[in-house]
C-alpha cells in the first residue's frame, strides 16, 4: 500500500524547453536541450544528484520554464531536500496554475514537510481541476486516509477504481478502507479481484484479516501462511504465528515464531509471541527465556512483563535474571503501580524459591507504594494480604482481602482466604459466609484459562490494530 500520495509523472517536453531558451543561439539550444534530456534520463534512472546539477545549470537559460522547475522540484523531493523541492514546485504552480499534476506534486511535497492543511488544499484543487481523473481521485483519497477520514476517502478510491480497476495501489487502499469500515464482503471482493492479477504478501495478509474478522478462521490461517511464504516480513510472520496462537494450535505457532525470531532477532513482539506459545504449551523454562529476550529488546513494554510474570510463576528457576528485569522495569517507571507490583512479586517468589528468609520488608514496601499509586489493582491488595496473613497479622490481612472483593467480588480465592483469616480471629459466622461464596465460585478457577486467552488476544489485536493504524 502506498503510504503517501505518489508523485505524478511529469510531461518532459524538450520542444517546449527549447522554445524558452530565447537568449541562446540555435546550436546552443540544441546543446542545452541535450543536457535537459540527459537530466531527464538521470532522473528516470535514479541518479538524482546528477540530475539536480544539470537542471540547476539550465535554469539561467530558462528561468520561467515550468518543465525545469517541476522536474527540479521532483528531483529535490527524491533527495529529501524538502525546502528546495517546495520552492521549485510552488513556482511551477505559479507558472501553470491549471495543472492538476503540478498541484498534486506540490501537495505531496507539502505533506512530506508536515504541512498537512496546505497539502490538502493542493490535492483538493487538483481534484477540482480534473474531477474524473484517476490520479486526482486516488491522491485525494490517499490524503484523506492519512488524515484519518477513511469514510470520506472511500468514494474517491471507489471512483478511481472504476476509472482504472487494474491499479494495484488504489485497489489495495479501497479494500483496506472497506475492511476498516466493516464492509467485509466489499473488501474481499476488491482484494480477490486484484489478487488474480497481482498477488502479494500484503494482499494475502489483508485477505487473512478479512476472513479472521468474519470468523472464517481456517481460511484466515491459510491466507496468513500464504502471505508469509510470498513475503516473509516481520508483520506477515507475526500475523501467521498469532493466528495459530489465538486458535490454540501451539506447536505450529512455536515453530513459526522460532523461525521468525531467527530471521528478525531484534523484534520484541516476535519474542513475546514465542514466549506465549511456549507458555501455552507448558514449556515454561523456554517461555521465560524468550520473554527475557523480549524485555531486553524493549525494556519499557508493559505487555512483556505481564506474560513474564505468568511464565515465571510456573518456572522460578531463572529467578535472578527475572528479578533483574523487573527491577530495571521498576526503575524505568517508578510512578507505574504495576511496575512496582511486578517487581515486588518477582522478588518475593524468587527469594522464596531460594531462601525462606526473603526480604519481606522490601516486598511489603513495594506493594504499599504500588497501592498508593493506584489502589484499584486487586492483585496488589491480594498479595499484600497474603504477605500479612503469612505473618499472622490478620488485623492487616483482612482489610486487604475485603478491598480485593470490593474491587472484584468474583475472585473465589479472596473469599477463601478472607474466610480463613476470619477463622483465625474467631469470627466463625463471617468465615462461613465467605466459604459459602467460595463454594459457589470455586468453578471460577476454570475461567482462568479464558482470562489468559483474553490477555493473549489483547496483545495480538493491539499489534494488528497498530499496524492497521499506519494505513
Amino acid at each position: 500500500m502506498s503510504k503517501m500520495p505518489r508523485f505524478l509523472p511529469v510531461a518532459l517536453c524538450a520542444v517546449v524547453l527549447c522554445a524558452q531558451l530565447a537568449s541562446a543561439q540555435d546550436t546552443d539550444k540544441q546543446q542545452l536541450d541535450r543536457r535537459y534530456q540527459s537530466a531527464v534520463a538521470d532522473y528516470d534512472a535514479g541518479r538524482y544528484p546528477e540530475a539536480a546539477q544539470q537542471l540547476e545549470g539550465l535554469l539561467p537559460f530558462a528561468p520561467k520554464s515550468y518543465e525545469l522547475h517541476e522536474l527540479l522540484g521532483l528531483v529535490y523531493a527524491s533527495l529529501s531536500e524538502d525546502a528546495k523541492a517546495e520552492d521549485h514546485l510552488k513556482f511551477a504552480v505559479q507558472l501553470k496554475p491549471d495543472s492538476a499534476a503540478a498541484r498534486t506534486n506540490l501537495g505531496a511535497a507539502l505533506l512530506h514537510s508536515g504541512k498537512s492543511a496546505l497539502a490538502g488544499e493542493q490535492f483538493q484543487k487538483a481534484l477540482q481541476l480534473e474531477p474524473q481523473s484517476f490520479d486526482a481521485n486516488h491522491n485525494m483519497g490517499e490524503f484523506l486516509i492519512q488524515s484519518g477520514k477513511i469514510a470520506d476517502a472511500r468514494p474517491l478510491l471507489e471512483l478511481a477504481h472504476r476509472i482504472q480497476p487494474d491499479s494495484y495501489d488504489n485497489s489495495y487502499d479501497l479494500a483496506m478502507a472497506d475492511f476498516q469500515l466493516g464492509q467485509l464482503t466489499e473488501a474481499k471482493e476488491v482484494a480477490e479481484s486484484i489478487a488474480k492479477k497481482q498477488n502479494t504478501g500484503e494482499l494475502q495478509n489483508l485477505l487473512g484479516q478479512i476472513d479472521e474478522k468474519g470468523g472464517k478462521f481456517v481460511n484466515a490461517e491459510n491466507e496468513f501462511e500464504s502471505a508469509a511464504h510470498i513475503d516473509p516480513s516481520e508483520d506477515n510472520l507475526f500475523d501467521w504465528g498469532s493466528e495459530m496462537l489465538l486458535h490454540r494450535t501451539y506447536e505450529p505457532a512455536i515453530v513459526i515464531f522460532q523461525e521468525a525470531t531467527m530471521r528478525y532477532p531484534h523484534s520484541p513482539r516476535l519474542f513475546i509471541g514465542l514466549g506465549l506459545a511456549l507458555y501455552s504449551r507448558g514449556k515454561y523454562d523456554d517461555a521465560v527465556q524468550a520473554l527475557l529476550t523480549a524485555a531486553d529488546l524493549n525494556p519499557s513494554d508493559p505487555r512483556c512483563y505481564l506474560f513474564l510474570l505468568k511464565a515465571y510463576d510456573s518456572s522460578p528457576k531463572q529467578a535472578e535474571d527475572v528479578i533483574g528485569r523487573f527491577r530495571r522495569y521498576a526503575e524505568l517507571r517508578p510512578q507505574d503501580a504495576r511496575a512496582l507490583y511486578y517487581y515486588a512479586i518477582s522478588l518475593w517468589k524468587g527469594k522464596r524459591s531460594e531462601d525462606s528468609s526473603a526480604d519481606l520488608t522490601m516486598v511489603e514496601s513495594l506493594l504499599q507504594k504500588s497501592i498508593a499509586l493506584d489502589g484499584s489493582i486487586p492483585e496488589a491488595h491480594m498479595q499484600l494480604g497474603d504477605l500479612y496473613a503469612g505473618q499472622h497479622l490478620y488485623d492487616k490481612s483482612i482489610p486487604e482481602y475485603v478491598r480485593v472483593l470490593e474491587l472484584n467480588p468474583d475472585l473465589s480465592d479472596a473469599h477463601y482466604r478472607l474466610g480463613t483469616d476470619y477463622v483465625h480471629v474467631g469470627q466463625k459466622d463471617e468465615a462461613q459466609k465467605e466459604f459459602a461464596v467460595y463454594q459457589k465460585l470455586r468453578a471460577a478457577h476454570l475461567a482462568e484459562g479464558d482470562k489468559e486467552r483474553a490477555e493473549v488476544q489483547q496483545f495480538v489485536y493491539s499489534e494488528k490494530d497498530g499496524a492497521s493504524s499506519k494505513f
